[in-house]
């Protein structure tokens, strides 16, 4: 009986050993893929913050485009202010041309 329970106790012992072994290979894992993601955070804020400086740096771009545009816009109102009052000389300029032709006949 006492063999039974020495090897009894040495069957407990072996196998408390192995599952302290088993868990202790899991934390380590555990550890690793904790080390894993952090790294992967850094690149990730990285990534983030080159983002970060890509939109502003095209966000003042845009705004600039957006400033050209109307400017822009008010040129071609003027143009069409221009456009109009010479077409309106030209069409009394035909109108002063038929009067002049008109009293030389």
């Amino acid at each position: 009986m006492a063999s039974a329970s020495s090897s009894s106790a040495k069957n407990l012992f072996s196998d408390s050993k192995r599952r302290l072994a088993e868990r202790v290979a899991v934390n380590v894992n555990n550890a690793s893929s904790v080390a894993r993601q952090i790294v992967r955070g850094s690149k990730s804020n990285e990534i983030l913050m080159q983002a970060a400086k890509n939109f502003a740096y095209h966000e003042s771009t845009v705004d600039n485009s957006i400033q050209n545009l109307k400017k822009m816009e008010i040129i071609f109102q003027h143009l069409n202010y221009q456009y109009e009052a010479i077409q309106q000389a030209a069409d009394k300029l035909e109108y002063v041309e038929e009067q002049v032709n008109a009293m030389e006949r």
